[in-house]
């Protein structure tokens, strides 16, 4: 059999399923591993020889929920409570 038209008749499993971290179908049902993501291991799946891959999945490709309210405290010094301080223009003299 050649690697052409009778082989294609065969490709009727799948070897991969959806991951329930990030979605892919890249899960591998016996190796219970995702090619996508790493998933189940702790940390993302990422390999300097990839920078395209690394682009595409780096902080700011998504919602950023919790970073862009960060950056927002960080701005007015993480103040807590109560309203902010009145800036007062200086007048000109």
């Amino acid at each position: 059999m050649g690697k052409g038209t009778p082989s294609f008749g065969k490709r009727h499993s799948k070897s991969h399923t959806l991951c329930k971290r990030c979605g892919h179908r890249a899960f591998h049902k016996q190796h219970k591993q995702c090619a996508q993501c790493g998933y189940p291991s702790a940390k993302l799946r990422s390999y300097n020889w990839g920078l395209k891959a690394k682009r595409r999945k780096t902080t700011g490709t998504g919602r950023m929920a919790h970073i862009k309210d960060v950056n927002r405290r960080f701005k007015n010094g993480f103040r807590e409570g109560g309203a902010a301080t009145k800036k007062t223009r200086a007048e000109s003299a």
